[in-house]
């Protein structure tokens, strides 16, 4: 059975655009769509109590309606519906688990480019093993997802110090399915020459640029075999890495990042390249969980 491209639907401006952007992207895969609903309050005996019967008729009328307003825009689009009980980040947690991926809404900082993912956003990237997707609440971001026109390039950033083939693989697949070029990005710090106060050495920048470049045309080799339609462009920059996937990725159809899977003390863990392109991209944002 195919595994579904999940959303969560919370009556806001943002989940709306979340919605239909998720609803493309099941077209493109030709998955089905789940909108999902989730609210606090359940009582030990499995009764609601914590929802009055107006709330429960709002949450059926909310699932419905997107879901009417989805399968008009989509007609061939398969839409499934599940209002479920429990702390958001906890229950959508769990969706994503038995999803393909799940995609959030996420505000933007007004005249500022960026995102406010609040706790329940920052739970589920950081507790779920499948790939999370945020989508801006912009008017920009909610025209391009209703729009049936082109996409614009996925960009990766790689890490060609500590790679994985997960974030490759996700946005090679993104790529072939919506006929754009991928962007492959990697971005190390140039060493400054010795001295307080000297300036970069371009040879040196040069020559760290091929280098990167090398390893790049290296690791994304066996997926320009796999996808030999799909345009790429590799780029070496320096620089912050974060800075540059947030520049690169300006004006991009999806900014595909990674995510280490790994346990602490302090629980599971956001990167600081990952949570910085989290809160400040311009674009949609996948996070792909990785080994």
């Amino acid at each position: 059975m195919n595994q579904s491209i999940a959303v969560g639907l919370d009556g806001s401006a943002e989940s709306a655009a979340a919605a239909h952007w998720a609803a493309r992207e099941a077209v493109l895969r030709e998955r089905p769509l789940l909108l999902v609903h989730c609210e606090e309050g359940p009582s030990p005996v499995g009764i609601r109590a914590g929802r009055s019967d107006a709330r429960e008729r709002w949450a059926e009328a909310l699932l419905t309606d997107a879901s009417d307003a989805l399968r008009e825009a989509h007609p061939h689009l398969r839409v499934d519906t599940k209002d479920v009980d429990g702390p958001p980040g906890v229950a959508l947690t769990e969706v994503a688990a038995t999803s393909e991926m799940l995609v959030l809404g996420s505000r933007g900082l007004g005249t500022v480019s960026g995102y406010v993912l609040g706790s329940v956003g920052l739970a589920v990237v950081r507790g779920s093993e499948r790939t999370v997707v945020l989508v801006r609440g912009t008017e920009e971001a909610k025209r391009d997802a209703r729009s049936h026109g082109a996409y614009g390039p996925v960009v990766v950033g790689i890490d060609v110090d500590r790679p994985s083939d997960a974030p490759l693989a996700f946005a090679f697949e993104e790529a072939a399915h919506r006929e754009c070029p991928v962007c492959v990005l990697h971005s190390a710090a140039t060493p400054p020459l010795f001295g307080s106060g000297m300036s970069y050495d371009p040879a040196v920048t040069e020559q760290l640029t091929r280098q990167v470049e090398a390893k790049l045309n290296e690791l994304i080799a066996p997926w320009q075999q796999r996808w030999p339609t799909v345009r790429v462009d590799v780029r070496a920059t320096t620089g912050r890495a974060a800075d540059q996937i947030l520049e690169n990725g300006a004006g991009a159809g999806l900014v595909v990042v990674g995510r280490r899977i790994r346990r602490s003390s302090m629980g599971a863990h956001i990167g600081p390249v990952t949570h910085n392109v989290l809160h400040h991209a311009s674009s949609p944002v996948a996070v792909v969980a990785h080994r």
